[in-house]
């Protein structure tokens, strides 16, 4: 006989003025959320993630989170919304969530200073450059911004920037020689 599986959660703690989750929500369900909205309250660091390990859906809408978050490794992460927040450095933001967030299938930047449109004065260049800058960053992601990417997108990503900002890990083992007797 199998143990059953834990069972899954979907939290929300919007509208609450909260500067991180309750411990005691964290303490009672962290191990079972799986989506998690915290819109409309005042987080800035998102450290606390590092208790929520199955957690796959993350909308912080309306807070102040800015480009210098931290963010835990979230392995499971798939959907992660930081619309209307205080993120400025498009590079050292989406720098952050590619190393922490290596599965990101859909991301939504929308009002942030770092992701130009037309709603927040920005030119259609400016728009284009960003979307390809953050397609050839997240090579899972699938949506962003509410719209699919497309592989036309994708290619023209790689080509304008070829290189990943999230490197491989190096091989720390060394090599062995062999000696000949």
């Amino acid at each position: 006989m199998e143990p059953e599986p834990a069972k899954c959660h979907r939290v929300s703690l919007a509208y609450l003025e909260l500067s991180q989750p309750p411990d005691d929500v964290i303490a009672l369900y962290g191990n079972t959320i799986v989506e998690l909205d915290l819109s409309h309250n005042k987080i800035s660091d998102l450290r606390f993630l590092q208790n929520l390990p199955r957690l796959q859906s993350l909308v912080v809408d309306h807070n102040h989170i800015s480009s210098h978050v931290k963010i835990p490794l979230c392995p499971y992460l798939d959907t992660l919304w930081v619309n209307h927040n205080d993120i400025q450095n498009l590079g050292l933001f989406i720098t952050t969530v590619a190393k922490s967030c290596p599965n990101l299938r859909i991301l939504s930047m929308m009002n942030n200073q770092a992701a130009p449109s037309f709603f927040n004065g920005g030119t259609y260049q400016q728009y284009l450059d960003y979307r390809y800058f953050v397609i050839s960053s997240l090579p899972k992601l699938e949506v962003l911004d509410y719209t699919n990417v497309q592989p036309e997108e994708r290619s023209e990503a790689k080509r304008i920037y070829p290189v990943s900002i999230v490197q491989p890990k190096k091989s720390t083992r060394r090599k062995r020689h062999s000696r000949s007797s």
